[in-house]
């Protein structure tokens, strides 16, 4: 590792909308005629997290540590994989300082679920709800997001080591 006492990382995630599927973000299930498409629940939010806090040591993507052609991820919660992630994370000697995420999302509105989605997160990573930050915009229907057909998120992390 490196002599530096903290690391940032990147996260960005996307999915494409579909019916018949629930639309889970921050682990919060909202109310949509449509959801995300994907081998897990497909939470974009808590995935770009994820990414995040790989990135910033450089241990690669969500994609390798739980594989999308290995059925035991089938629907896998994001938020439990999260968890993981995040005991790696602190196995490696780093702590989370906090993390700043954006959800690009034309519908629905997501602000009645901002909180919600803080509280899962925090209680996933094992921090208080103060150190995640969860914003939800739209593109002004520019875009795939614009369009409605999928939704995206970017997220930034700080780890400070132990």
């Amino acid at each position: 590792m490196s002599g530096l006492p903290f690391r940032v990382g990147h996260g960005y995630d996307v999915h494409r909308l579909i019916t018949d599927r629930d639309l889970i973000l921050g682990g919060v299930k909202i109310p949509h005629e449509t959801g995300l498409l994907g081998h897990s629940d497909a939470d974009v939010l808590t995935h770009a997290v994820m990414d995040a806090l790989l990135g910033a040591l450089a241990l690669g993507d969500i994609g390798k540590l739980f594989p999308d052609n290995d059925p035991a991820y089938a629907g896998a919660n994001s938020l439990l994989l999260a968890r993981r992630v995040m005991d790696r994370v602190r196995a490696e000697g780093w702590e989370l300082g906090n993390v700043d995420a954006t959800i690009l999302a034309q519908a629905p509105k997501l602000a009645p679920f901002i909180a919600e989605m803080r509280e899962n997160i925090a209680n996933a990573l094992g921090v208080p709800s103060s150190c995640i930050s969860v914003k939800a915009t739209t593109e002004e229907r520019l875009g795939f997001t614009g369009e409605k057909l999928g939704i995206a998120a970017h997220a930034v992390c700080l780890l400070c080591q132990k």
